[in-house]
């Protein structure tokens, strides 16, 4: 076992790279419905804002094929550069490796489209050649069919890549609740994108700690009356 990884995610250890977004790319991914693919990548574009991460945004192809990155995500880096590229590879274009030295951080998260493809070969080639470490967030990537997702994760993982969910890297990175500078976004971030448990905070906040309900944009509530 290599032992930093056995460290965990920090905001001042991590770095992410979000690679093709592209609706054209959406549009084969088949191992994981494709909103919630949305929601994913775009939560964990809001984490890295609330924590501050050196964040890189790479396309391809993106006039003559691919179209253009999800508007949510770009909302959220509203003055990122995007590194455009012809290969399937990233780490083949020379833009992305100078961005991720010019970040400083070893842990390298990543979000992509396919998984078994740019994902998958980034992942290998970033490691070997530059000796980063590649935390892949599964359910903020896809595959052209499940098969094709899990065996890409399963030889990345067979690597030396470390697998990951968008909200394990959330959490990961806030670690302590005391840690307030940070509290509130999140808890905001967990509300918004965060299903199940999401409404669960907005449950035992409003109906447990009685604190005020979130979106309080509807009209009066009509009590009931017997028929």
């Amino acid at each position: 076992m290599n032992r930093k990884k056995l460290e965990v995610l920090t905001p001042g250890n991590s770095q992410l790279i979000f690679i093709d977004h592209q609706p054209q790319m959406a549009f084969g991914v088949q191992s994981i419905d494709r909103q919630l693919l949305k929601n994913n990548v775009v939560a964990l574009a809001k984490a890295a804002r609330i924590f501050e991460i050196p964040t890189i945004i790479t396309t391809v192809e993106t006039e003559s094929f691919s179209g253009h990155t999800y508007p949510e995500l770009l909302d959220v880096f509203p003055e990122q550069e995007l590194l455009e590229r012809t290969s399937m590879n990233s780490w083949d274009d020379r833009k992305v490796r100078d961005a991720l030295v010019q970040n400083g951080r070893n842990k390298v998260v990543v979000s992509g489209l396919w998984t078994e493809v740019c994902n998958c070969t980034f992942a290998l080639s970033a490691m070997l050649e530059g000796d980063y470490e590649i935390y892949m967030v599964a359910d903020a990537s896809g595959g052209t069919s499940l098969d094709a997702h899990n065996y890409a994760m399963d030889r990345m993982v067979q690597a030396g890549v470390v697998p990951v969910t968008w909200q394990q890297v959330l959490l990961e990175w806030q670690r302590d609740w005391a840690r307030k500078e940070t509290y509130d976004a999140t808890i905001a971030l967990v509300q918004e994108h965060s299903g199940a448990y999401g409404m669960g905070v907005d449950y035992a906040y409003s109906m447990v700690h009685k604190a005020p309900k979130r979106g309080n944009f509807h009209g009066k509530t009509i009590p009931p009356k017997a028929a």
